[in-house]
Parts: structure tokens; C-alpha cells; sequence
């Protein structure tokens, strides 16, 4: 798995975290100041990149929260099959299947270059370029 830790005040809105052993990405953080008998405390919410479930987390502002490594690759579009695509990797030249999300099926066509991610061993589609 490829992952870093960092703590939790450095993470923004729109990054990445790891909640559930799912990445998601960061929608709302909100602190609490610091009590008379603790710390400052951060609630994260997150929508997860693959399955799309809100999550939460409240975690005090000090401690570490792993954050994984997100690699975006560009690849084309070798076939579309029903509900998925079959893309090809622009460097490693590799193929695989990924399925197509909803608001890009209607401008998917074959032989399209097109912007994924990989993350913890899955891969999404995000967008189509040009």
C-alpha cells in the first residue's frame, strides 16, 4: 500500500486522507479550540474515491493520519464493453478495465485519451482530454 503519515492540522480541504482503509477525499474540516482539559480537536469528513460513502473522523489536531500517494496517469481508450472500458496505459503500455463513471459515459469513444488515477491498488477514470 502506498500511503504516508502526516498529522492532522496539515491536512485541507479537496486532499486526500485514508478513513475506513478507504482513500477519500477531504470536503469539510472543522477545529475545536483547546479546552481546560485538552487538546484542539479536528472533525474531517471525506467522501471515499471509489465508493463515493461519506465518512467522518474527529481526531485531535496533534496526532498522525496516514494519507495515501494518488498517482495520475493519462492512458486511451481501447474498448468499451457494456458498463466498463478497457484502457491502455500511455507509458507502461499496460491494459485494464476500469468501470465508467456516469458523468462521463456519454463522451467516452474509442481511441480518446483520458486522465485516471491509481490509488492503493485501485484505479479509477476521472476525466477525458482535449
Amino acid at each position: 500500500m502506498s500511503k504516508k503519515v502526516v498529522e492532522v492540522k496539515t491536512l485541507k480541504v479537496g486532499k486526500y486522507v485514508i478513513l475506513d482503509g478507504e482513500p477519500s477525499k477531504i470536503t469539510n474540516i472543522s477545529t475545536s479550540s483547546p479546552g481546560k482539559h485538552g487538546s484542539a480537536k479536528a472533525r474531517v469528513e471525506a467522501v471515499g474515491l471509489f465508493d463515493n460513502q461519506k465518512r467522518s473522523i474527529v481526531k485531535p489536531v496533534d496526532t498522525k493520519i496516514d494519507i495515501p500517494i494518488i498517482d495520475k496517469r493519462t492512458g486511451q481508450v481501447l474498448a468499451i464493453m457494456g458498463s466498463e472500458v478497457q484502457l491502455m496505459d500511455l507509458e507502461t503500455y499496460e491494459t485494464f478495465e476500469v468501470p465508467i463513471p456516469d458523468d462521463l459515459r456519454d463522451s467516452l469513444v474509442e481511441g480518446i485519451e483520458v486522465e485516471y488515477i491509481t490509488a492503493m491498488g485501485n484505479k479509477k477514470l476521472m476525466r477525458t482530454k482535449g
